[in-house]
């Protein structure tokens, strides 16, 4: 039987605990690990009671990115070395999918990293909407490191969350970023001592709201974000009139109007 990778573990409230699984090589990439990190969003994105998504690793480590070995070992005409193939069904190819398929999930993911987050490790975290750190994390863009650039949507995703000047000194020298610095430049969103556990409250409380809306949200968020202000505002329209007067945003009225827990139905 095939070492397993990831874990999916379905809570009662609708939100997803994914676990990168191999915690004895530090959760590294390794061709399976990238497939099973793909196939993982994308069976996610098939559930309609899916609310949000914690991603976190086993171990001591989220992840320390690309695991060389597992790699150089293989056969040069073996497809699963190469990791810049295309994907039919998404603009990214294999080894961007790891990220991107959290980038494009329509539910809020939380990353909770600990230990390192290196290189594809990173851009995976990056992948996630928010990110909680623990203080003693190492985060780096470390593809430098090795002679090459980060090519696992790294540049679409920093160039959202630091400025220009950071992510070209993050890129050239592959420096190690701790917790509290990660949150001060914006590779992070929080530092605390338990990131799992703050990653699983947040769920949780997201988990409480209309799940149409936080949908909405997340898409009209990322739209809107790289949107000209004409675009940006229509879209805000767009999507605030398919969520008027449907029976979750009924329901959110009533449940705040009669000072009770909201009972919202899944996704159609």
């Amino acid at each position: 039987m095939a070492e397993q990778r990831v874990s999916i573990t379905m809570e009662s409230n609708g939100v997803a605990q994914v676990r990168l699984t191999r915690a004895d090589k530090l959760n590294a990439l390794d061709p399976a690990m990238f497939d099973a990190i793909e196939d993982a969003g994308h069976q996610l994105r098939t559930d309609k009671s899916l609310r949000a998504v914690v991603l976190s690793g086993e171990g001591r480590a989220f992840s320390a990115g690309l695991d060389f070995p597992s790699f150089t070992s293989l056969p040069a005409d073996d497809p699963n070395g190469d990791l810049l193939a295309s994907r039919d069904y998404m603009p990214a190819n294999r080894a961007q999918s790891a990220a991107y398929v959290w980038i494009s999930l329509p539910v809020p993911v939380i990353a909770a990293v600990h230990g390192y987050a290196f290189g594809g490790g990173l851009q995976i975290a990056l992948g996630a909407d928010i990110r909680f750190v623990s203080p003693d994390a190492e985060l780096s863009v470390m593809e430098m490191k090795w002679g090459l650039i980060p090519d696992m949507t790294g540049t679409q995703t920093l160039r959202h969350l630091v400025p220009m000047d950071v992510a070209k000194e993050l890129t050239f020298t592959a420096r190690r970023v701790a917790g509290e610095e990660a949150v001060r430049i914006g590779l992070a969103t929080h530092c605390v001592d338990n990131p799992l556990e703050a990653a699983t409250q947040l769920a949780d409380e997201i988990a409480g709201k209309s799940p149409q809306a936080v949908r909405a949200a997340k898409r009209l968020i990322a739209r809107a974000y790289t949107a000209e202000p004409v675009e940006g505002l229509q879209l805000e329209e767009g999507i605030q009139r398919t969520l008027l007067g449907s029976k979750n945003q009924t329901e959110a009225v009533m449940a705040n109007m009669e000072k009770r827990t909201p009972d919202f139905e899944d996704i159609d």
